[in-house]
């Protein structure tokens, strides 16, 4: 058990969220951390899109802004690690406070608004994180300033700056903080941005291998979005989707006081919805698009059922703050253990069974 974990999760509790974050991520990267890498079972081995992962179980975006602690973040047992978001400029993001603990929830609220340190400390931070031979697969969640003139421009600019590094970039349209980054999700704008997304792309890869680019997206989609979403992901040859990010909605269970605040809910209130909607890919692309699953999970039940409505992999982040860091190995050991009950050789022979 790491020093964190023995003595820092239930103390980092009685802090202000943003606060006790930002002590975890010092913490991790002074060393406080698991010093042995939690390595997933082998029938775990989970391939999506062209990437291998030693288990399913990722780090969602979030946690790691500016990929300071990727290695720290995968010696707890997660499959894979999503850095970011991160825009071409620095930026402090929304006024404080803007991170909020739902605890008889099981929640969290955020308006943080892409608070990152830009691409210059990114890529740093990521080129050292590599260097250092990574325990798993390491991404890049990529946004765009909230000042920016031309916005779709910010993603292409983040593509060439960081192209060869991560082994899979991240295309973050559906963060509901920063104003009008959203509207990117609807047709007419998201073909322009996956156009340029595409035409950035086939720039890079004359020169250097190719690198695999998802889409991630909002719960708060109609059937209309999800068909268009769906082809526009063909048309453009994404590597696929991640499904989904936080929500505008406030279910009418919520009990706890920060219930109303504004900005995007995660947690456990969003499992439900998030993995309606990834059925409804599911269905729509009839199998044939990657899904990741995102929203709400905290037990290996619940990653069960994500895998099940057809998502090859799946990523958390918000039931850490209840749980603890070494969550993702819980989950793979007892994936694990309940796949060979069953007589289930891998994880993909589950994926969209629901």
């Amino acid at each position: 058990m790491s020093l964190l974990h023995k003595f820092g999760h239930k103390t980092l509790r009685l802090l202000e969220a943003e606060r006790a974050h930002k002590l975890t991520v010092s913490a991790l990267r002074a060393g406080l951390g698991s010093s042995q890498p939690q390595k997933p079972d082998p029938i775990l081995l989970t391939k999506i899109a062209g990437l291998t992962l030693p288990g399913p179980v990722g780090l969602a975006a979030g946690f790691d802004k500016n990929a300071e602690v990727p290695n720290a973040m995968a010696n707890f047992g997660f499959g894979w690690i999503e850095c970011g978001t991160v825009t071409p400029k620095p930026q402090s993001g929304n006024p404080k406070p803007r991170l909020f603990r739902l605890p008889k929830d099981k929640a969290v609220i955020n308006r943080m608004g892409f608070n990152n340190k830009g691409l210059d400390v990114f890529e740093q931070n990521l080129r050292r994180a590599i260097n250092a031979t990574p325990a798993c697969l390491i991404g890049a969640n990529v946004g765009a300033n909230k000042d920016s003139p031309d916005r779709i421009n910010d993603y292409c600019s983040a593509l060439r700056r960081l192209w060869g590094l991560p082994n899979w970039f991240t295309i973050n349209i559906s963060s509901p903080n920063t104003p009008g980054l959203r509207d990117l999700q609807g047709a007419s704008a998201l073909h322009d941005l996956l156009q340029q997304i595409a035409q950035t792309r086939q720039e890079l890869i004359k020169t250097q291998a190719d690198t695999q680019i998802f889409l991630k997206i909002a719960p708060d989609l109609d059937e209309r979005q999800i068909e268009d979403i769906c082809q526009a992901t063909n048309s453009f040859g994404l590597s696929g989707l991640i499904i989904s990010n936080t929500t505008l909605a406030r279910p009418s269970s919520l009990r706890s006081r920060h219930k109303f605040q504004s900005g995007g809910l995660s947690g456990q209130p969003l499992f439900e919805a998030s993995t309606q909607v990834l059925r409804l890919f599911y269905e729509a692309s009839n199998g044939q698009i990657p899904l990741i699953g995102v929203g709400g999970i905290s037990n290996t039940e619940q990653a069960w059922q994500k895998i099940k409505a057809g998502a090859s992999a799946i990523q958390l982040y918000s039931a850490l703050v209840y749980q603890g860091p070494f969550l993702a190995k819980k989950i793979h050991r007892e994936l694990a253990e309940r796949m060979r009950a069953l007589g289930i050789p891998s994880i993909q022979d589950i994926v969209g069974t629901n």
